[in-house]
């Protein structure tokens, strides 16, 4: 696209440009006794990106991060880009052989690891196919110090290879890609999904506005950065020149303790996280306002309103990894603050309408019709514009089917109330959302059926007062086979991540299916989830 006087390429490496300017004084990243003004943030970027450059990373490269919400992780969501390469944040909850397929699929050529990481990385060490290097980041926080199986060199040396000359903090094509964020495999492989410079950019403004940010915003990480790019929000708070708490792992003590002392007046998280805050030893009555975004679950009312009652006020959020993070919000009414609590965080559970950057939500029938604004006709719910990725990696066939009919298609299932408010009733896929993380049952089906001991397995969500859900199987075994639920959960931890393994496993001698043979999981669903309320979101 060419570039004259009245257009320039929309990126958010222009916000830490900017804040750079205007606060180059004011403290951009707070963690422990570390302190970095936009200044030294803007400079540390710019000396990693020459580094990254300095190890062969050229235009388009992917560059992976697994890495906890330290420093390091917010100075690649600017450093990646601006040496012309693609972030790729890895969640860090994954086992080696996930984080082995993602490294492979996204072609990564460097990958930067916490050294507290080092146990998921040491068993792929020499065998990568694509990364040349491995930097490793040693966070005294950690205690964990490096594994030298891994290799590779460290955050030290990647800085004395860069240079403080200066790069361009501009892009060519705002449709480049700027990161590739890896969904939890809802249908057993996880798919790449692309963002863009320009859809980054407006959905970081759309952060700043639906979660009300300000120049005096100190917004603390309990939410992942490797969770769509932190839903953007490291972009966010560099755009509007708050100051970003950085927290290595999500502690109900130490949240408390850095909401009071550090002034903290934004967070976001998923209902889980808002449930350990408000149900902790130390959670007390607010003596700021709090604004707290949450989603990855649909929040119940309940934590609503305990959050409510410390005097958070709760922003709720919708979305998917396929739509930056937030694609909606439930936009509060002017009455509302006069309804009885209860019913005012009924009405703030719904999903609301969509984030000033979007398109809007629809919720639409087989037919990809409108369904009627009547709070009753379920549908799936669509969504379009610059806030929906660009495509799923190296994937044509999975993108094509995702955007039928010109719409992204969620999976999600739900209502469209007469004021126009979308609420979400249930999924048309089998997938299990545990404290914010989807878990693909089929993937832990697969991990179970691996076992020698095992015939059959069907896997579904089952109430957990924790986490919302989690995962419970029905194994058949094989005839004269003998295994044990510990054995066959401790068969599952050497395939996949922990937190995806059954919490429960009942053995069965059948299962419930159609007259083609299909199991019928929604008669074992029914059965588990009986005097319970289930409201899922992706």
């Amino acid at each position: 696209m060419e570039t004259g006087p009245a257009y320039t390429p929309l990126t958010p490496l222009s916000f830490l440009k900017r804040s750079a300017e205007v606060f180059p004084a004011k403290t951009a990243i707070s963690y422990g006794e570390r302190s970095e003004t936009y200044a030294t943030f803007a400079a540390q970027v710019t000396r990693v990106a020459r580094g990254l450059q300095a190890l062969g990373v050229g235009p388009g490269d992917r560059v992976a991060y697994l890495a906890p919400n330290v420093p390091e992780m917010l100075v690649a969501h600017f450093a990646v880009p601006l040496a012309g390469a693609v972030l790729v944040a890895i969640n860090t909850r994954l086992a080696p052989e996930e984080v082995r397929y993602i490294l492979d699929h996204s072609g990564a050529k460097v990958l930067v690891v916490d050294s507290g990481l080092h146990p998921t990385v040491a068993p792929l060490a020499g065998g990568l196919t694509t990364v040349r290097e491995i930097v490793t980041v040693t966070d005294p926080a950690s205690g964990a110090a490096p594994d030298p199986a891994v290799g590779g060199i460290t955050y030290t040396h990647l800085l004395a290879r860069g240079s403080d000359e200066p790069l361009s903090w501009e892009v060519a094509d705002e449709n480049a890609i700027i990161s590739i964020n890896y969904t939890s495999g809802t249908t057993g492989r996880p798919k790449g999904v692309t963002y863009t410079h320009r859809g980054a950019y407006l959905n970081a403004l759309g952060e700043v506005t639906h979660s009300r940010h300000t120049p005096d915003s100190v917004y603390l990480w309990t939410l992942p950065m490797f969770h769509c790019n932190g839903w953007c929000t490291p972009w966010a708070l560099a755009a509007i020149g708050g100051t970003q708490v950085c927290l290595r792992t999500v502690d109900a003590e130490r949240i408390w303790q850095l909401i009071d002392d550090e002034g903290v007046t934004h967070l976001n998280g998923a209902p889980t996280v808002l449930v350990t805050i408000a149900n902790a030893p130390q959670a007390h009555p607010l003596e700021r306002p709090l604004v707290v975004t949450t989603a990855g679950a649909p929040p119940s009312p309940t934590i609503i309103g305990q959050m409510e009652a410390l005097g958070a006020r709760i922003v709720h959020v919708y979305g998917l990894t396929e739509t930056y993070g937030p694609y909606s919000v439930c936009e509060p009414q002017p009455g509302w603050p006069g309804l009885e609590a209860a019913e005012r965080a009924r009405l703030l559970a719904r999903q609301g309408v969509g984030m000033l950057q979007t398109d809007g939500l629809r919720v639409v029938d087989a037919d990809d019709n409108d369904v009627p604004w009547d709070g009753e006709t379920l549908g799936e719910i669509v969504m379009r514009g610059n806030n929906v990725m660009a495509g799923y990696y190296r994937d044509e066939e999975a993108t094509a089917k995702a955007f039928r009919g010109g719409w992204f298609h969620s999976g999600d299932l739900g209502v469209r109330h007469p004021d126009g408010y979308v609420e979400l009733r249930d999924r048309s896929k089998d997938i299990i959302v545990s404290g914010g993380e989807n878990i693909s049952t089929v993937e832990v089906e697969r991990a179970i059926d691996s076992h020698p001991a095992v015939l059959e397995v069907a896997v579904v969500a089952v109430p957990d007062e924790k986490w919302g859900e989690r995962p419970k199987a029905f194994v058949i075994t094989r005839p004269g086979a003998s295994v044990t639920a510990d054995e066959l959960v401790e068969h599952v931890w050497g395939r996949l991540a922990r937190f995806k393994a059954p919490d429960r496993i009942d053995f069965v001698t059948e299962l419930p299916k159609t007259s083609t043979g299909k199991i019928q999981k929604f008669q074992l669903r029914e059965k588990e989830w009986a005097g319970h309320e289930r409201r899922i979101q992706g």
